[in-house]
């Protein structure tokens, strides 16, 4: 039977064998037979067709473009953003990028066009080709081009004299010893307004009339307060007042005020209260403070120190005349008139007036109907409140006042600016708004100390690091023996700043201070507690602890040499809290617990805080819930906990469980 004639076969044959296929060694097109006879072997051959190259591949290869050195850069600040590539930041500059590249790789350094640049890097290259560049945070550049579109301090304050203006004052010190009262006394010195302490509305800030100066005071809500506004770059302090009581003599808080105003670069006028009390010994007050590097002015130092009481009211105007005095060597000023420029010291939302923030005015003019904007805040000032509860139309610098009509509470330390129109301030805050909502707003420390995982790197590039130290201890004596051996480690290439030391847990204060300065915080046989733990967190502020004094040296002096080795980090899994205790025969005491956070575990490790100092370490022997054994007890629950070999126990002590696993930590 014949196969039907079918349509010519078109295009060309098909290789290999089955139906329809060529005869082995038969031709195959217009090739000639394949070398080899008609065997199964080497009679056929695999056809491999060539891949067409594109047009760009066959042209020749771009050469590398440089831009000639004689080419202009572009006049005024250029605003680049930190970690930057070299592509991004030679054509702000009017460069290639290779010409960057080349220029770093002649300096001995060695990067791509697609590597993010260091701040010293593009500073570097920006003094080699003469441009003024301003780095800024990423996802800022867009806000900083509209502040410099819109706002040209620099020529106005150019165009507007300078005027003096009142001193802005902060009263700081330990608890209980005056500072409400000293204020009060301060608020009645006010005769000349007649107001005798009459503030009949507190806004956390009031100025004072005395003898024909003008003295604007804040009511710090604490020193956490002062460092979380000079953290964010609100420089509003011009003086601190710090008040030590006669009997009582320096203490922890103290200690930390001086080392926030330090901080602060702030200059200090101590007010030694309390003389008035039987056993009152200003000497040792000053004994202490010249401890502290507060030399007093009579023993041949430079701290200015006058003897008060609060109470009695003794000492007051000689203390408001240091005051004056130091503003007045200081020289002040600020232009009077222009536009307003000034810091947000605290902010809420009150029922039936919407956004209020007191504001401290720093330059300029402030008056009702200005468009202004604050943070992602922004809108029209429809009222202006002074200390006094009182309406006023106009603000001068210096002058405290609560202002309405802010579309959305701004935070403590944004600054405030006044606008020529409300569209500036209203594009200005929705573009801050845009950024928190895309990436977030992470404030960067103000401190300028290097992180200790970052110390070798600088070292490495030939700088003279700084490390900035937070030390706390339990006792005394472990204060001084850590504080000798660190600075003994101190050598030319990095300096050591002991920015505070104390003894106790790690608090948020101690946080707060760490952020402001940029410090590592280093705790000996001390801990944090949750709440500075979290903040520690969300602010990026490292905390290392140590138990064994030569760990802690070893470690130090291992990331100045560069020996930096996998560290193990502690992870904290649970946190109970002793809510009372039971005696149990033959088995000795049961801490009845509140779990506070995370998991306690049966068998995990765990450590025994008593107001932030570990007293016992071990294990958790037993976890029960009522009369059944538990493996686990989670956060929300109570649990009676055994420990291993531990029975001082008491209500109010912090049970918290650990595990530690290894890391590698980059040099």
């Amino acid at each position: 039977m014949s196969r039907p004639a079918g349509p010519p076969r078109t295009g060309a044959p098909r290789t290999g064998t089955g139906f329809g296929a060529p005869r082995p060694g038969a031709p195959v097109g217009n090739r000639p037979p394949a070398r080899g006879g008609g065997g199964p072997r080497g009679s056929q051959r695999k056809v491999t067709r060539r891949r067409r190259r594109s047009v760009e591949e066959l042209e020749p290869t771009q050469m590398t473009t440089w831009q000639p050195s004689t080419a202009p850069v572009p006049e005024g600040e250029i605003i680049i953003e930190r970690g930057s590539t070299a592509k991004d930041v030679g054509p702000k500059l009017n460069r290639s990028a290779a010409d960057l590249i080349r220029f770093l790789f002649l300096q001995g350094e060695i990067v791509s066009a697609v590597q993010a640049l260091s701040d010293d890097m593009i500073e570097l290259y920006a003094a080699e080709v003469g441009a003024s560049v301003r780095l800024v945070d990423p996802g800022e550049e867009q806000e900083a081009a509209l502040l410099a579109r819109f706002f040209d301090e620099d020529e106005l304050d150019a165009e507007i004299p300078a005027s003096p203006r009142p001193p802005v004052v902060t009263v700081m010190g330990h608890v209980d010893h005056g500072k409400t009262k000293l204020l009060d006394r301060i608020r009645n010195a006010n005769v000349v307004a007649g107001e005798a302490g009459g503030i009949t509305q507190h806004i956390g800030a009031y100025t004072v009339d005395w003898n024909g100066h003008v003295i604007a005071f804040i009511d710090t809500p604490g020193h956490e307060a002062f460092t979380a506004m000079r953290a964010r770059g609100a420089e509003v302090t011009d003086i601190v007042i710090l008040v030590v009581a006669a009997d009582d003599g320096v203490m922890p808080q103290t200690i930390e005020a001086i080392d926030h105003a330090r901080v602060a670069q702030v200059p200090i006028i101590v007010a030694i209260n309390k003389i008035d009390k039987a056993d009152a010994n200003p000497d040792r007050v000053l004994q202490q403070l010249s401890e502290r590097g507060l030399v007093p002015e009579r023993w041949g130092g430079d701290t200015i120190t006058v003897e008060i009481s609060a109470l009695q009211g003794l000492g007051i105007d000689e203390l408001l005349e240091q005051v004056v005095l130091v503003a007045e060597v200081a020289e002040l000023e600020a232009r009077a008139e222009g536009r307003a420029v000034g810091v947000v010291l605290e902010a809420n939302l009150e029922v039936g007036r919407g956004p209020v923030a007191t504001v401290m005015v720093q330059k300029g003019r402030l008056e009702v109907g200005d468009p202004v904007v604050a943070g992602a805040g922004w809108g029209r000032v429809k009222a202006l409140v002074n200390d006094r509860g009182q309406q006023v139309k106009w603000a001068g610098p210096s002058t405290p006042v609560q202002v309405l009509g802010f579309s959305e509470p701004p935070l403590a330390g944004d600054e405030v600016r006044a606008t020529d129109d409300l569209s500036q301030a209203r594009e200005l805050g929705e573009a801050r708004a845009q950024r928190v909502r895309l990436v977030g707003y992470q404030p960067i420390a103000a401190g300028s100390g290097t992180r200790l995982e970052d110390l070798f790197e600088q070292i490495q590039r030939g700088e003279t690091a700084t490390l900035n130290i937070v030390l706390k201890a339990d006792v005394q004596g472990s204060l001084e023996a850590c504080t000798e051996s660190l600075r003994k480690l101190e050598r030319d290439e990095v300096r050591l700043v002991i920015v505070h030391r104390g003894v106790g847990g790690i608090t948020e204060n101690d946080v707060q201070l760490a952020r402001a300065s940029g410090a590592t915080i280093i705790g000996f046989n001390v801990r944090p507690d949750r709440r500075s733990r979290e903040l520690a967190e969300s602010e990026s502020v490292s905390i290392r602890t140590y138990e064994v004094i030569y760990k802690l040296i070893e470690e130090l002096e291992a990331a100045m040499l560069g020996l930096l080795t996998p560290v193990y980090e502690e992870v904290v899994t649970g946190e109970a809290e002793v809510r009372e205790i039971f005696r149990v025969p033959r088995v000795g005491a049961i801490a009845g617990c509140f779990v506070r956070s995370g998991v306690i575990t049966r068998g995990s490790r765990v450590r025994f805080l008593r107001e932030g100092v570990i007293i016992w370490k071990g294990t958790v022997s037993s976890l029960r819930r009522f009369k059944d054994d538990a493996r686990e007890v989670a956060a929300g629950y109570e649990c009676g906990v055994g420990l291993s070999d531990y029975q001082d126990l008491k209500e109010g002590d912090i049970i918290e469980t650990f595990e530690e696993r290894e890391i590698p930590r980059s040099a």
